[in-house]
Parts: C-alpha cells; structure tokens; sequence
C-alpha cells in the first residue's frame, strides 16, 4: 500500500496481521498491524523487497513485482524475480538542478539495466545464502530460527 507519507508493506501469510511500515520521509522501519493503512491508500500486489539504494534524488525501494517457479529443494518452492519496480521516498523532483536531474536519470536507467539481468532467486521458505553443506553444519539453533533472523 502507499500513501504520499508511507509505504506499507502487508504480509499474505493466513492470520498473519504484521505491517511493515516504511516513512518516505524518516526512513524509519517499524512494524504496525493492518487497521493502521489508510484507506485512500494505493493498493498493488508485490512479491518481496529487493532493498533500498540511494541516488541523487533520494532513497528508492526496489520491489519485486513479478516472479516465476523454477523449482524446488527438499519442497521448498524457489523462485525467480523477473519484474522490478524502483518507487522513490521523494514525492517530488524540484529539488533537484537540471544536472541533478539528468544524474539521477542515468543512474535509475543504470539500476533497470542491472535488474533486468537473469540471476535474481529467491525462496521463502529456504535459506539461499548457505550452501546445503555449511546448512548440515550448524546447530539446531541455527535452524530453528527464521530467515529473518538469519
């Protein structure tokens, strides 16, 4: 969900009530539940959180809008993010000099080149970052916490 203040993050989980709230002014990061997202907010479905990154404009959120199956492990589904979005915290740009503005331009279209480079996976069941080899070596610990925590 955005609104012209915040980005809200809704999870699709069943009961799952969590919001992660994002101020497009701040930055700052929290956790709210779901009667807290406006209802004139702008609602569009998303896949996951790439990140954020900083250009001349400002910070921008890069989400995942569009993901495609391409298998499993030990039926964990892994998939593939084929579609970005680059949303900027900024709600406007005349901030920013002609120069400034033709930097941040170059730099987006920099950042969409990148993204639309096969190679992004991702799971939300299993953890990508360690081998299955180092995953058999830690301790029980270590496996029972989320991904998150990871």
């Amino acid at each position: 969900h955005i609104t012209p203040e915040k980005f809200y993050v809704e999870a699709c989980d069943d009961g799952a009530d969590d919001v992660l709230t994002i101020d497009r002014v701040s930055t700052e990061v929290t956790l709210t539940v779901k009667k807290d997202v406006p209802p004139s907010a702008v609602t569009r479905p998303i896949y996951g959180i790439l990140g954020t990154i900083r250009l001349v404009a400002g910070t921008y959120l890069i989400v995942i809008t569009k993901k495609k199956k391409v298998g499993e492990i030990f039926s964990h589904v892994i998939w593939k993010a084929t579609d970005f979005d680059i949303l900027s915290y900024k709600k406007t740009m005349l901030h920013l000099t002609d120069i400034q503005l033709q930097d941040n331009k170059v730099f987006l279209s920099m950042l969409n080149h990148v993204l639309s480079v096969d190679g992004f996976y991702f799971s939300t069941t299993y953890d990508l970052t360690h081998t299955l080899q180092r995953l058999a070596n830690t301790s029980p610990e270590f496996q029972e916490m989320s991904l998150l925590e990871r």
